[in-house]
């Protein structure tokens, strides 16, 4: 089974408030991209957005580009219903992180509370650490929350990478050439468990 559609699956079989991941509110998220004081009018970008509820939030909270990436048409189209016409307001990007090119510096900030852990390939890092250094402008912001090492070994029926805020650091702050604003490990209070994560927030190097 393609990855595609290993999530294609889950989100046509479960429903969005079934999902262990899922918050009504993302409230932590949210907190994180305010304290980073970019302007209402910067362009976010949430990677593995999917059907997630921050995109709600930020609409509610005024700002104006948003972008959302997930690979699952069906995820996307679950915050689309839900935002109504509201959903004309935002830019949905339907595509696989590793197999897409995003245009160059782009983004304002990057957020990322669903994709960075599934990746367990050193490859497959590398190569998000360089889209992100790609699309990301200098001086923007990058927020990745991760698993963190007493997280679950597996989400979804897929293996995943926990992280100390160390490695956290080798990994995402240290490849990017930027210092870190923020890392904490927090529990993450979701509708349906709690989960460990180290979120790392980031800004580039102007």
């Amino acid at each position: 089974m393609s990855l595609k559609t290993h999530w294609e699956h889950i989100y046509q079989t479960k429903a969005p408030t079934q999902v262990s991941w899922y918050q009504e509110h993302s409230l932590q998220s949210l907190q994180f991209i305010r304290q980073t004081g970019m302007p209402k009018t910067g362009s976010i970008i949430d990677v593995g957005g999917g059907s997630s509820t921050l995109v709600d939030d930020l609409l509610t909270n005024g700002y104006q580009q948003i972008s959302i990436l997930d690979i699952s048409a069906a995820a996307l189209e679950v915050a689309k219903q839900r935002l109504s016409a509201h959903a004309n307001d935002v830019t949905w990007l339907e595509a696989d992180i590793l197999h897409i090119r995003l245009p160059h510096h782009e983004y304002d900030l990057w957020h990322d509370r669903a994709v960075f852990h599934f990746l367990t390939q050193q490859d497959d890092r590398r190569h998000y650490v360089n889209l992100v250094k790609e699309a990301v402008k200098p001086g923007g912001h990058v927020i990745v929350a991760t698993f963190a090492s007493d997280g679950p070994e597996r989400c979804s029926g897929l293996q995943v990478s926990r992280y100390e805020p160390e490695s956290c650091t080798k990994n995402l702050a240290t490849a990017l050439s930027c210092w870190i604003a923020q890392r904490k490990s927090i529990t993450l209070l979701l509708e349906l468990s709690k989960s460990s994560f180290i979120v790392t927030a980031a800004r580039l190097e102007v």
